[in-house]
C-alpha cells in the first residue's frame, strides 16, 4: 500500500522566537459603609470585599502552529476585580486570560534566560502573571478595639513582567541534511506540506511540518528543516537558530546528496551532519536515525561510493525508495513511542517568595522587600489614623522592624516600603 497524504497545515511567517509581556488585572478596593436602617442602632460597618483580578495563563495547544500571534502584539492583560459595596456585597473576580501557545514552548526569564517552564504537551498550563488581591472592606475590621472602622484596603494593582518565548517543535521525524539534499522535495512528496523548493542552497528559511499517514491506524509528523553546513552549531549557516528544533524529534534521518556538487561525498556529509549534532547535543546522537541517499535516479551505486553506509536509497522524484521509507519511519516512531510515558496536561503555579528581605538603596536609604510588606502600605489609606495603626500593626506582626534593626538601620534613616517612605524611629 502506498502512503497517502494529508495536510497538518500551512506555517506561513513562521516565529519561533518572541518576547511577551504579561500582566494580571488589578484587585477591586474595598468598601467603607455603615448598616443604616431605622430603628436599629450602631449599625456598624458593612463595606464588602473587592474582587480580586484574574491571572495569566499560559496553555500549551496543540493547534498553534507558531508564536506569531505575539510578535507584533506581545502584551496580554486579565481583567480587573470590581469594588466592594454596602451591605458587605463583595465585587466581582476578574476574568481570567488564557493565552495559548504551541506544544513545545518554553518560557524564558528575559534578563537571565533562566526556563521557567517547559509546556511541552497539549493541555499544560502555567501561571504567567497572578491576579492582584482585592482589597478588604471595612467590615472585615472590626474589632473590640476599632468599633467604627472608617478605612477600606485599595485594590492590589499588578505591573507588566517580561518573558521570553522560544519554541521547539515537536515532530516525530526530523529530517536533517545539507543544503539542497533534498528535504523540502522529499517531504512535498510524502505530504501536503507545500514547502518552497529550488535548485539553490536556503530554499529553507523556516522549518515546514506535514503529515504522512501511511493508513486509517497510522500517521506521523515530519519537520523539514533548514539545511546544516559546517560550523552550524557555531553560528555558520542558517542552521544554528533551528537545531533545537531538532531536540524533540523522535527519529532523525540523515539525507545524504549523493549528486552533491559542492565536493562533499555521501560520507563526507554524514560525517559532518554528525559532528554538528554532536557539538550541539551529544544526546542527539543516540537518537534513533536512518541514513537516506537522495537523488539516487542521478547516480548508481558505483558512482556514490559504498563509504556512506546508507541505509536506503531513494529518489522523491521518481517515487524510487519512498514507500519503503515510509514504512521504515512508521515503524520506527510506532517503536519510539512505545518507550514514551503516557503524559496528561499538568497545571504549574509559580511559588510567590514570602518573608521580608531588607536592601539599601545607592542614596543610602532602606527598602523593605517582600508582597506582604508592600501590600500592608499600598492596600492601606494611610492619610486614615486608624489605617496607619493597622498598617503598622500588620508590619510588626510581618517582623519588618527585627528585620530593619538587624540589617542596622538607625533613627531618623529613611525607609523605603514600595512607593512609601518614612523616617525610621526607635519606638515604632
Amino acid at each position: 500500500m502506498s502512503p497517502t497524504a494529508v495536510e497538518l497545515h500551512s506555517v506561513s511567517n513562521f516565529v519561533d522566537e518572541c518576547n511577551l509581556c504579561l500582566r494580571g488585572g488589578d484587585g477591586g478596593a474595598g468598601c467603607v459603609s455603615f448598616r443604616r436602617e431605622a430603628h436599629v442602632p450602631l449599625g456598624g460597618p458593612d463595606g464588602g470585599d473587592g474582587g480580586h483580578g484574574g491571572s495569566v495563563w499560559l496553555e500549551a495547544d496543540r493547534n498553534v502552529a507558531s508564536l506569531l500571534a505575539f510578535r507584533d502584539h506581545p502584551h496580554r492583560i486579565a481583567g480587573d476585580g470590581t469594588h466592594g459595596q454596602g451591605a458587605k456585597r463583595h465585587g466581582k473576580r476578574g476574568a481570567d486570560q488564557i493565552v495559548r501557545v504551541p506544544v513545545g514552548t518554553e518560557v524564558l526569564d528575559r534578563e537571565t534566560g533562566e526556563i521557567l517552564v517547559d509546556l511541552a504537551n497539549h493541555g499544560d498550563r502555567w501561571l504567567g502573571a497572578a491576579g492582584g488581591q482585592g482589597g478588604k472592606g471595612n467590615a472585615r475590621f472590626l474589632s473590640n478595639r476599632r468599633r467604627a472602622p472608617s478605612f477600606a484596603e485599595q485594590g492590589e494593582k499588578c505591573e507588566d513582567e517580561w518573558f521570553r518565548l522560544e519554541l521547539k517543535l515537536l515532530a516525530d521525524v526530523a529530517l536533517v541534511g545539507f543544503p539542497s539534499a533534498g528535504k523540502s522535495t522529499l517531504i512535498s512528496v510524502i505530504s501536503r506540506a507545500k514547502p518552497k523548493i529550488a535548485d539553490y542552497p536556503f530554499t529553507t528559511l523556516e522549518p515546514n511540518l506535514g503529515v504522512v499517514k501511511v493508513d486509517d491506524d497510522t500517521e506521523f509528523v515530519v519537520a523539514d528543516l533548514p539545511g546544516l553546513v559546517e560550523g552550524a552549531s557555531d553560528g555558520h549557516g542558517l542552521g544554528d537558530r533551528f537545531l533545537r528544533h531538532i531536540e524533540r524529534a523522535r527519529v532523525l534521518v540523515f539525507l545524504l546528496d549523493l549528486a552533491s556538487v559542492d565536493g562533499h561525498s555521501p560520507a563526507r556529509q554524514l560525517e559532518i551532519l554528525r559532528a554538528e549534532l554532536g557539538a550541539y547535543r551529544p544526546a542527539l546522537l543516540a537518537r534513533p536515525s536512518i541514513v537516506v541517499g537522495s537523488k539516487a535516479d542521478v547516480l548508481t551505486p558505483d558512482d556514490w561510493g559504498r563509504e556512506a553506509a546508507v541505509d536506503l536509497a531513494i529518489a522523491s522524484v521518481t517515487g524510487q525508495g519512498v514507500t519503503e521509507l515510509v514504512w521504515r519511519l512508521a515503524a520506527m516512531v510506532k517503536a519510539a513511542r512505545e518507550q514514551e510515558p503516557e503524559s496528561d496536561g499538568f497545571v504549574i503555579h509559580r511559588p510567590v517568595p514570602v518573608g521580608v528581605k531588607i536592601t539599601r538603596d545607592d542614596d543610602g536609604s532602606w527598602r523593605v522587600l517582600g508582597r506582604e510588606a508592600e501590600r500592608s502600605v499600598a492596600l492601606s489609606d494611610l492619610t486614615d489614623i486608624g489605617a496607619l495603626d493597622y498598617a503598622q500593626h500588620r508590619l510588626k506582626k510581618l517582623g519588618v522592624d527585627k528585620a530593619l534593626r538587624r540589617a542596622g538601620v538607625r533613627q531618623g534613616d529613611e525607609v523605603r516600603i514600595g512607593t512609601f517612605a518614612f523616617e525610621y524611629e526607635e519606638d515604632m
